[in-house]
């Protein structure tokens, strides 16, 4: 059986992926000062002027539109033709405590006499909202991700290399990119299409453009045994593309899940990432249920793995947990359910501690994908459970 799945991908300059790093950006300064800060910020991005609003609770103070600021010119938006510039755009900001009703169900805390706190109770820590998170994993790249999804990031992050690096003269910062995969009974088998949208300068040549961008960004990053005659190549389908970023679109932390996740190829339970502390299991539950569908399809316990968690605010238990193979599992997937309970411990707390989750290592993630990235040294990436999976599951 023969079918076409296609994923996409965005720049870093993209008005939503600039907002995602602007949000994260602080969260990473706040845990940097104070590991213990609960943030749940939320960035806003249009022409001229950023809105930055959310909730903060820390010993920490950091400066929140220097923050931004420095996101943008990291980017790139350093020059005003672009519509959008990192030092005269303006900044607003609105930030207050978190709710004191979240913080009752998260906080969880040993006391000692007179009730005075002795310290954090990482055991019982509630998770910071009801949810359903998922995880998947599958053989069909090194990274164990989908293959659609991994080569839209490849060419947005080779885009942006050959624009910061002047391999391509006259980009601009945002772009996108998407990628179409032909499957045979399961399995990728070549690549028949690849859509380029590259923002640029005005008097830039479409077509030398076009030639430029197969060249040197389609086809140094799709494997040439995946493309064929019949692979289709667009690039800039309606042939200027000069106004982007915010000054073209309004963007908005949360609003690319898809892209930070697995490109569409497996469910998603609606939370978004970036802005939010550990304590947030839309982030640190996502992040786990992705290290133990990784961990299985890594010790050949499965070709395709789909993991979902579900939580309650204010319970460090979960509801419920799901193991679904689809049919390609060496064992039970009602078995590998529960050897997963045995195996991983999912209370919110509990994943903090032991993916070391209260560290300033997200900003690094809030463009190109959380998940499949070789070239970061992320907790949830391992693959140090095979072992125990295999000897629990008697799978050799």
């Amino acid at each position: 059986m023969r079918k076409f799945f296609t994923s996409e991908s965005v720049t870093e300059g993209h008005p939503d992926k600039i907002c995602d790093q602007i949000a994260d950006a602080v969260l990473d300064e706040l845990l940097t000062k104070d590991p213990k800060s609960r943030v749940a910020i939320e960035a806003l991005i249009t022409n001229g002027v950023v809105f930055i609003a959310g909730e903060v609770t820390s010993d920490a103070y950091v400066e929140i539109p220097e923050i931004a600021r420095n996101v943008i010119k990291d980017i790139g938006y350093t020059n005003a033709e672009y519509g959008f510039h990192w030092e005269t755009s303006g900044v607003a900001t609105a930030i207050h405590s978190q709710s004191s009703d979240i913080a009752k169900g998260v906080d969880s805390f040993k006391e000692g006499k007179g009730g005075k706190i002795l310290k954090e109770d990482l055991e019982n820590l509630g998770a910071g909202d009801q949810g359903l998170m998922f995880g998947y994993a599958c053989s069909e790249t090194k990274e164990l991700m989908p293959l659609p999804i991994t080569l839209a990031h490849n060419l947005c992050k080779k885009l942006t290399l050959v624009r910061k690096k002047g391999i391509i003269k006259g980009l601009r910062p945002d772009g996108k990119s998407q990628v179409t995969v032909e499957y045979e009974n399961g399995i990728p088998i070549r690549v028949d299409g690849v859509l380029i949208a590259a923002q640029h300068d005005e008097n830039i040549n479409p077509e030398k453009l076009k030639k430029e961008i197969t060249e040197k960004v389609i086809k140094s990053v799709i494997p040439a045994k995946l493309i064929d005659k019949k692979t289709k190549f667009w690039v800039n389908t309606t042939g200027r593309f000069v106004i982007g970023g915010p000054q073209g679109d309004t963007g908005l932390t949360g609003r690319k899940i898809i892209v930070d996740t697995y490109g569409g190829y497996a469910k998603h339970g609606g939370g978004a990432f970036s802005g939010k502390d550990p304590t947030k299991v839309d982030r640190s539950a996502q992040y786990m249920a992705r290290y133990v569908a990784k961990n299985i399809v890594a010790a050949g316990l499965a070709d395709r793995c789909e993991v979902q968690i579900s939580y309650a605010i204010g319970r460090s238990e979960p509801m419920s947990v799901l193991v679904d193979t689809f049919q390609t599992g060496k064992i039970d997937d009602a078995r590998l359910s529960g050897i997963v309970t045995e195996i991983f411990d999912l209370r919110p707390g509990m994943i903090i501690k032991n993916l070391n989750l209260r560290r300033p290592i997200y900003r690094q993630v809030s463009a190109y994908g959380h998940f499949g990235r070789p070239e970061l040294d992320l907790p949830w990436e391992k693959t140090d459970k095979i072992n125990v999976l295999r000897r629990l599951s008697k799978y050799e």
